[in-house]
């Protein structure tokens, strides 16, 4: 399979994904402001969740950029990792509506710690199936920000047992850490690509 096909595919499940979403968040009943503060906790758990599959979507692209060959390894990686995407919904809708809720919130974490064990294999399979001293392989690297990440996933769905929020506010955090896109391959490919002196 060419990385166009796999990344089209994968742009197409990641589309329909934020579609769900939105469709999941109910019309106000009402005609003021006011009848959306129902709606709020909700609204705040879509917007969490648009923000996770665009991180997910943007480095999937600057990820397949780099990766020189796709391997059937990849491709079933690949559907591991939209498969635990495609569960983002599922948990954005339940989240939003027990907002204060011990178990919605882990769930929410599991879901996206999931994920990103599932990108980390992604990584890997598309590692083995480019070279280990390919261009995607030095840019990568040991990937302590993924690595972190997961830790900070962990730690947020044992302590949405002691407050929900308290793991709410973990998942904005690591969000934010990852809203500016991973550079390491851009960089990576800027040196490759550069004019030699």
């Amino acid at each position: 399979m060419s990385k166009g096909r796999l990344e089209a595919f994968s742009d197409g499940v990641l589309a329909v994904i934020i579609t769900i979403m939105v469709l999941e968040i109910k019309v106000p009943h009402g005609h003021t402001l006011a009848a959306l503060a129902p709606l709020c906790p909700s609204l705040v758990a879509y917007v969490l969740s648009f923000v996770y599959v665009g991180i997910y979507w943007n480095n999937h692209h600057h990820l397949l950029h780099a990766a020189t060959n796709v391997s059937g390894a990849a491709m079933w990686a690949n559907l591991h990792l939209l498969f635990w995407l495609s569960l983002v919904p599922v948990v954005t809708g339940w989240a939003g509506e027990n907002f204060d809720a011990s178990v919605p919130a882990a769930l929410y974490g599991f879901v996206l710690l999931m994920s990103g064990v599932a990108w980390l294999l992604l990584q890997r399979a598309l590692i083995a199936a480019s070279g280990k001293d390919s261009p995607l392989a030095k840019a990568v690297g040991r990937d302590a920000k993924g690595t972190a990440s997961a830790a900070l996933y962990a730690c947020a769905i044992a302590l949405a047992f002691v407050h929900a929020w308290i793991a709410e506010a973990i998942y904005a955090l690591v969000a934010a850490i990852w809203f500016i896109p991973d550079r390491r391959i851009e960089r990576t490919l800027a040196r490759q690509h550069a004019p030699k002196a």
